[in-house]
């Protein structure tokens, strides 16, 4: 297929692309993205994982590539026909249980994230990227926690579906629980954090809509918290508004109004990402001193093997990751 031609090497991040639970379709997702001829031109990727699973993706992808185990990011070969991978031999071939978990991949995928995390802030990284993983296995290993966690007023997770971008205020807790957590105070906080770091990508002047909590944006946590909060952060030089009706805030985001709408808890930004636009979606983390981003989806177990797994979320989102590390701002993933 015919590929943009590639930038210079200073504004192709290096980027790293923890292949995910190799008992998922993580391996395959990776090699087809990588075959796809795109990221190369615009970033130098690299994998952290398992050699071994990614010799079996290639072939369950039908692919050509070969793979090449290398030290650091600093010996990549930068080709798109040869996939380099960092392999730290956390994981024994044998342990790969296709379309099952175990413990023992669980604990590689969180030695694969720890790697990661250590070179992205050792700055050999401009970014990572994290394939699909299995909560279970990683439950079942006693790792879990090494997933970077969202925590209000520290981190917020980002969700990205074209042109409708949604961070959240809270992620997964019970409704029950978001109305206490909705202060002024960390309304303000979340927005200056994320008016900075839309900066930081390349947004010159974002534009932040934040979403009521209750219908209509009609309710006491609207009326005492959240607007008197994003008040202080338009005080403060935020270009934001808000409370805005939940039930029209999410369509003007995709009518291009915002750069990004902050929704109060996790269904709330979720569910109109995912009618809005399903494939291709991607995940970020906002908190860490690196672009980190994540695909949409899960291990898949049911289509493991089969060489049928969409690739288009995991190309997404190595293609924002390389965008945003380089403040060109959100890629064009048309």
């Amino acid at each position: 297929m015919a590929t943009a031609a590639p930038m210079d090497a200073v504004s192709r991040p290096l980027v790293g692309v923890v292949i995910g639970d190799p008992c998922g379709v993580g391996p395959e997702v990776v090699a087809k993205a990588w075959a796809s001829g795109r990221l190369h031109a615009v970033c130098r990727p690299v994998l952290i994982g398992s050699a071994a699973a990614m010799r079996q993706a290639i072939q369950i992808a039908g692919l050509t590539a070969s793979v090449r185990v290398v030290a650091g990011p600093e010996d990549i070969l930068d080709s798109s026909d040869v996939l380099d991978i960092i392999d730290s031999g956390a994981l024994a071939p044998a342990d790969i249980t296709p379309g099952f978990d175990n413990a023992a991949c669980g604990l590689a995928v969180a030695t694969w994230l720890d790697e990661a995390d250590r070179l992205a802030r050792a700055g050999r990284l401009g970014a990572t990227v994290m394939g699909p993983i299995s909560a279970e296995a990683m439950s079942m290993a006693g790792v879990l926690d090494r997933v970077i966690n969202v925590k209000p007023g520290e981190s917020y997770l980002l969700l990205a579906s074209g042109p409708l971008r949604v961070a959240h205020l809270t992620d997964h807790l019970p409704l029950r629980d978001v109305s206490a957590l909705i202060m002024a105070e960390l309304i303000t906080r979340a927005l200056h954090q994320l008016d900075a770091v839309l900066r930081q990508w390349g947004i010159a002047q974002p534009r932040i809509a934040v979403a009521g909590f209750n219908p209509h944006a009609k309710g006491l946590e609207d009326e005492t918290q959240i607007a008197p909060g994003v008040a202080q952060a338009r005080a403060e030089g935020v270009d934001v508004v808000g409370p805005v009706s939940p039930d029209t805030v999410f369509r003007q985001g995709i009518e291009g109004r915002y750069d990004l709408i902050l929704a109060m808890y996790h269904d709330q930004g979720h569910i109109a990402i995912k009618t809005w636009g399903f494939s291709g979606n991607i995940a970020l983390v906002v908190g860490p001193p690196y672009v980190h981003v994540t695909v949409a989806h899960g291990t898949a177990y049911d289509i493991v093997g089969r060489g049928v797994a969409d690739p288009s979320m995991l190309r997404n989102a190595i293609l924002t990751a390389a965008s945003l590390a380089a403040g060109r701002g959100f890629a064009s993933l048309a």
